[in-house]
């Protein structure tokens, strides 16, 4: 037991719904919490349905925002700061680029160590305009200057930070759990899906995730296969109205919007195949959830994901970032041989659920927040 006082701030809320990194502190505060630490997390008012005071050994601390595009991460992050810095912690852990920027605060006005996780280079994100990119990137480059520790989770990340800034920083992959395989149920009655009938994306509804070239792609392939489209706006309306009018142009098309639970474990379960076309991505945990319920993958050939599927292959099929003949061409070919695909899907299965572990994640963040306390660990 090390019995620091962590406070997490730049996720919007446990338990967490949608979104990769209230997963990842979802998952690393609550083992944190099982080594006897005091793991407080800070919750947007705005995204928690009904708050909490604890939940799953962390303290839960609700704080309201301003519920804009630009100003809710960075306002709550900053309330949430001057709250970690008047309860003492020993540990100020930031996630994510932009709610990183009050990291100096608690660096140099008081005794606590600040580490901050990169989940992706948010500055390079579509949804965001010329000025707001703009600070984006002075927040990443306080990200390599201010934190006692930079933690990435992929090694492109560690790459960019090397080359970008000369700045050494922890690679910390994301987790995963093995998933839940069930019968279709739910999705037949609410979608008239059954199994192998479709294929499947979970994400954001963002350009960056590409799902509008997935739609398109869609369109003009034949046969009855259906595609299922999970996902919301992240403050992207206006794009998600134009990728549902596409969708509204072919009845295979299903745009469910957000699922979570066992209906979202009925859905990776019962999928011919995931897919995922992103220009950008930190380590998607979608693709890891994908692998580890022996879904075959499609995804697009940027460093994150082969980083998780390595080469292309029966089970985990890649294709040129941005193409639609590459990525129809993968598509066929996942298609073309279901037995095949399925036992390349179960030897990806084996392989991420050995190499992506949540308590191996949580060893090694907790190990970074010793090293930086000046501190050794305890032998486990």
């Amino acid at each position: 037991m090390t019995g620091l006082r962590i406070a997490m701030i730049g996720q919007r809320g446990v338990p967490a719904t949608f979104g990769g990194v209230e997963r990842h502190v979802e998952e690393i505060g609550a083992r944190l919490a099982e080594h006897g630490n005091d793991v407080t997390v800070y919750c947007r008012a705005n995204y928690v349905a009904e708050p909490r005071a604890t939940y799953r050994g962390m303290r839960l601390r609700t704080i309201p925002t301003v519920g804009t595009k630009h100003l809710d991460a960075i306002v709550h992050s900053g309330l949430c700061t001057v709250d970690a810095m008047r309860a003492g912690a020993d540990v100020v852990h930031y996630h994510a680029i932009g709610p990183g920027v009050p990291s100096f605060l608690p660096r140099y006005a008081t005794r606590a160590k600040v580490v901050q996780t990169i989940h992706g280079l948010d500055g390079d994100r579509a949804k965001w305009g010329g000025g707001a990119r703009t600070a984006l990137r002075g927040a990443e480059w306080l990200s390599a200057r201010v934190p006692d520790a930079t933690i990435v989770v992929a090694r492109n990340l560690a790459d960019h930070y090397a080359d970008a800034y000369g700045r050494p920083v922890d690679v910390i992959p994301n987790g995963v759990t093995a998933g839940t395989r069930r019968a279709a149920r739910e999705i037949t009655e609410r979608w008239g899906l059954a199994p192998g009938s479709y294929a499947l994306f979970v994400g954001r509804l963002v350009p960056e995730k590409a799902p509008d070239l997935l739609v398109e792609t869609w369109s003009r392939r034949r046969g009855d296969e259906r595609l299922v489209i999970v996902g919301g706006s992240s403050y992207t309306d206006a794009y998600v109205d134009r990728l549902r009018r596409a969708a509204a142009h072919d009845d295979r098309i299903v745009m469910a919007g957000y699922v979570y639970g066992a209906t979202l474990e009925e859905l990776y379960s019962n999928a011919s195949a995931f897919v995922l076309p992103s220009i950008l991505e930190g380590l998607p945990l979608t693709l890891l959830e994908a692998a580890a319920s022996g879904t075959p993958v499609v995804a697009s050939d940027i460093p994150p994901h082969v980083e998780v599927l390595g080469q292309d292959g029966p089970g985990h099929r890649l294709f040129a970032s941005g193409s639609e003949a590459s990525l129809r061409d993968a598509l066929d070919r996942a298609a073309d041989d279901p037995a095949g695909e399925a036992a390349g899907a179960e030897a990806l299965r084996d392989r991420v659920l050995a190499g992506y572990r949540w308590d191996d994640v949580a060893e090694r963040t907790e190990a970074v927040y010793l090293r930086a306390l000046g501190r050794r660990g305890a032998d486990r």
